[in-house]
């Protein structure tokens, strides 16, 4: 049931759902539903912690994703009644690796050329590896300046482009990319879809050459997708908009943006250096500027001889205007005399004559 799911949901992961019902099996065997009950999912935990060699915390909350998924199929069929508490284990997998330039430059170094395209295209665009290898020349349009990715064929099954015009250095890649695959295609006498590719056949996977470059540049720990880490630093550092940088590189939720948005020892140090900076300011550049917090008799006498005069300007531009005189009274003045009382008297609207709401 969980496979024919997979396959009516077009769901990518088919092939890992039947390793991970292998998996379910050689622990649960021929058991019937009913079997398997919390403290048995348990043990199956356990288990596969205990194994000599243990797999990842996030692969085993998968395995616990796809057993429930059985269940809850088994239920909206009516084969089933209720379902067991399937209780789920912690992942802390956030990682914090990426690329500084001196460090790509040395693993660049150590590539094939063949290989080292594709590290370069992942340096700028931050692109998973999956989407950067299946990546083919009609998706690539060098008139408009633009790469896209077509929807349905990303993580998120949405589309994305990125205009690689606006960035010459990984333009030149794509152009001098070209110029290769149009020189083995005269040579071969083949059509070669792919932009990335090995003597014209599709790349499949080049781990064990990344992990030699790696080891042989001083970073044994980095993996490919710690270009997608750099490429969001490198946004960030640039000042590009949030919501800009998640449409270059693909992310659909802030969330997990932010988790990508490290900030290194480098840049707190460059943060730590601007306010030492302000610190170092010396004290003749500082404004020796006096507030008075008191109010001189000759400044209040020239405040109130403005004031007076102001007023009497406008008693005189409007002498018959009845407004500015009550606007006189019920206004207090500045200065030093007390807030005065209005002379007349203001009624609260339930005290006001019913004329005044339209009776």
């Amino acid at each position: 049931m969980v496979i024919d799911d997979y396959r009516v949901n077009r769901r990518k992961s088919e092939q890992r759902a039947h390793e991970v019902i292998a998996k379910l099996r050689t622990f649960f065997d021929m058991s019937r539903a009913l079997d398997i009950t919390s403290d048995r999912i348990t043990a199956y935990i356990r288990f596969r912690e205990e194994d000599t060699k243990p797999p990842q915390p996030a692969t085993i909350k998968y395995e616990l994703a796809v057993l429930k998924r059985m269940f809850t199929l088994a239920m909206r069929a009516g084969r089933l009644a209720l379902r067991p508490y399937i209780p789920s284990i912690e992942v802390r997998n956030t990682r914090t690796g990426f690329f500084e330039e001196s460090d790509f430059r040395k693993m660049l170094s150590q590539l094939s050329s063949e290989v080292k395209p594709v590290a370069e295209f992942a340096y700028f665009t931050g692109w998973r590896r999956g989407e950067i290898l299946a990546l083919e020349w009609r998706q690539v349009d060098f008139q408009a300046g633009t790469v896209r990715l077509d929807p349905g064929f990303t993580k998120n099954d949405e589309g994305r482009t990125f205009p690689f015009r606006a960035l010459p250095t990984l333009a030149a890649l794509l152009e001098r990319q070209r110029a290769y695959t149009t020189a083995l295609e005269r040579e071969t006498g083949q059509i070669i879809p792919w932009v990335f590719h090995r003597a014209g056949r599709r790349f499949r996977d080049f781990r064990t050459q990344w992990e030699r470059a790696c080891k042989e540049a001083g970073v044994p720990e980095r993996l490919f997708h710690d270009f997608r880490r750099t490429a969001v630093r490198n946004l960030e550092r640039a000042g590009v908009s949030r919501s800009v940088a998640m449409k270059l590189t693909g992310h659909k939720t802030e969330s997990v943006y932010r988790r990508y948005a490290i900030v290194s020892e480098a840049d707190l140090s460059e943060g730590v250096s601007k306010l030492a900076a302000i610190h170092r300011q010396p004290a003749s550049n500082v404004p020796d500027t006096v507030i008075p917090t008191r109010t001189t008799s000759t400044a209040l006498t020239q405040s109130s001889h403005l004031r007076n005069t102001a007023e009497t300007r406008s008693t005189i531009q409007h002498p018959h205007n009845p407004l500015k005189q009550r606007e006189k009274n019920l206004v207090p003045k500045g200065g030093v005399e007390p807030p005065r009382g209005c002379p007349q008297r203001i009624l609260s609207p339930p005290c006001l004559p019913f004329h005044h709401f339209g009776f």
